[in-house]
């Protein structure tokens, strides 16, 4: 529908962070130094947010957006509200929200091997743990893997989880409609700079990619997802699945 909604101008906005204390309906956040708009289904267009901005770098537009959603923007408060450090259910400590700086450096003692050498700055990694807010997400290239992959792939760590924040999970064992409203919140909330899927070649596993595919066309449909296929043996192939706006040209 064509309806008024925000629009931020990237070189105007500093990051300060008062458009998005401002917004009664959390529809903005702080990615990467700028303002971000979270969903468009959080955004009534109304503009509260525009007095707030000391740069001038929120205005209204009328374009084609996603009809603005009360009862979304419910859900999204009050997930909000969940403590983004908190433990998994059952308040298993094990399972508490955690980032690590990076580690590399002080691993790197010139003799130990770069394979040998963890990649994970990130805790918990399993889907079904991992809340949607996890401060790790935002922005980040997030990266969704089967977890048979890395028992396949030998530099699983230098090669494809360096520099990523990582979910895993099992599309045969898990529940893949969980799968796919869970990935599609973490997507819709974080925002991700790009999307990889790691997939094993055996047909259940297809199952992860397709629920990425499904998630991110509901909640970001301008990042592309890249899927990578891992053979038994070893072996990867690759594509790319593209933004549905590419799809729909």
């Amino acid at each position: 529908m064509i309806r008024n909604i925000i629009r931020i101008d990237d070189n105007l906005c500093d990051g300060c962070g008062l458009c998005a204390s401002k917004c009664a309906e959390g529809a903005l956040r702080i990615i990467n130094g700028k303002a971000r708009m979270v969903s468009e289904t959080y955004c009534d267009g109304l503009g509260v947010c525009i007095g707030e901005c000391p740069r001038g770098a929120i205005t209204i537009e009328q374009r084609e957006a996603q009809a603005f959603d009360e009862e979304a923007v419910r859900v999204n408060l009050d997930r909000a509200s969940y403590i983004r450090e908190a433990p998994s259910p059952c308040g298993c400590p094990g399972a508490a929200v955690r980032s690590f700086g990076p580690r590399a450096a002080a691993l790197d003692d010139g003799q130990t091997p770069a394979e040998s050498i963890s990649e994970l700055r990130q805790w918990p990694v399993q889907l079904m743990l991992v809340p949607e807010y996890a401060p790790y997400l935002q922005g980040a290239d997030i990266l969704v893997s089967a977890d048979c992959v890395p028992y396949a792939l030998p530099d699983f760590h230098s090669g494809y989880l360096k520099g990523r924040a990582v979910l895993v999970g099992c599309p045969k064992l898990d529940n893949i409609e969980f799968y796919n409203e869970k990935l599609a919140d973490i997507f819709r909330v974080s925002t991700p700079a790009s999307i990889t899927v790691m997939r094993m070649e055996v047909p259940c596993c297809g199952g992860i990619a397709r629920a990425v595919v499904r998630a991110r066309d509901e909640a970001t449909p301008d990042v592309p997802v890249d899927i990578i296929t891992v053979g038994i043996g070893g072996t990867v192939t690759s594509e790319r699945v593209p933004p549905l706006c590419e799809q729909r040209a």
